[in-house]
């Protein structure tokens, strides 16, 4: 089985868009560089740093689109694999490295450039692990990203099977011996997934409830990268004073799932720091403090500290 496939797909986004997305994640009103659509004061209007994470679903729509349309069939794209039934798709981890920061409207000729980095079978399933770059009309890469999907019951070679080309970096393990660097808590409206899904993950299991309790979710749970969002935005308010351009990388992998009205606790700590560089590499997980389980694991992030962060 060929691993990598050249599959460049079109993607465009505008002020607007980025608007929607800072909302989607939290962004507090006080949150002028990804909310205001201006300069306002000395805060310069940027796409907040993650952005690039909603483009695979995004794509080049500017209307509502089919969430069952977009995902249907995506297995058929790699000889060997099965076609994967998207009720039974699980997003395990999502990581972005960001190269440059984004224009604020995309314009024409951008596209995401795509590989099949690692496929993973075990009795429960199969692990597809996907590399995306970001790139320009003149080919120049704004972010890669790697991402992980667990695709439940699934199954090819009916027998334990592992390979992989590539992958995100791994976080350093959570010291033992010493308390976190800094911990916040952020709480998530009833409303968020009704936000969120407007930067285009229009799947059902976050908005109607039959689907959410068929799923045995309860009900509507929030999309995994609206929490990967909000923990980015907590963490560069924290130790990036906001800055756009001090995130430099986040990753984590997603351990249980976050109902509306949930609150989270994001605990942190500093596990290296490039010399020179002002760019401290960081560890971390986030708690659900309402169902006691964590939500976010193995989180990893590089971020340049500011003279005002927290840490």
């Amino acid at each position: 089985m060929s691993l990598e496939y050249d599959h460049p797909i079109n993607v465009v986004w505008n002020k607007r868009d980025l608007l929607l997305y800072a909302v989607g994640i939290g962004a507090q009103k006080t949150d002028f560089p990804f909310v205001y659509g201006t300069a306002y004061l000395d805060k310069k209007f940027s796409a907040f740093p993650t952005y690039p994470v909603v483009l695979p679903l995004k794509l080049d729509n500017t209307d509502v689109s089919n969430f069952r349309d977009l995902v249907k069939g995506r297995g058929e794209a790699v000889p060997g694999l099965p076609v994967f039934n998207p009720d039974r798709v699980v997003h395990g981890s999502q990581f972005i490295e960001i190269i440059k920061p984004l224009p604020l409207v995309s314009g024409s000729g951008w596209t995401l450039q795509k590989r099949l980095v690692g496929i993973h079978e075990n009795r429960s399933g199969i692990i597809v692990d996907q590399e995306t770059v970001l790139v320009n009309g003149t080919g120049d890469a704004y972010a890669r990203m790697f991402s992980s999907s667990f695709n439940v019951g699934a199954k090819s070679y009916e027998r334990s099977f592992s390979k992989s080309i590539a992958s995100a970096p791994v976080a350093k393990a959570v010291p033992k011996d010493r308390k976190p660097t800094f911990v916040f808590t952020q709480t998530i409206s009833q409303e968020q997934a009704i936000l969120y899904r407007l930067s285009g993950d229009y799947n059902p299991l976050h908005i109607e409830p039959a689907i959410g309790m068929a799923a045995g979710f309860g009900g509507p749970i929030l999309h995994g990268l609206a929490s990967y969002g909000f923990v980015a935005r907590g963490i560069l308010t924290a130790i990036g004073s906001n800055d756009p351009n001090a995130l430099k990388a986040f990753g984590v992998r997603f351990t249980s799932p976050v109902k509306l009205g949930d609150k989270l606790e994001t605990s942190v700590w500093e596990v290296d720091n490039a010399p020179n560089s002002g760019i401290t590499e960081l560890t971390f997980v986030t708690k659900n403090l309402s169902s006691g389980k964590l939500s976010l694991g193995a989180g990893i992030a590089y971020v340049k500290k500011t003279e005002r962060s927290k840490l």
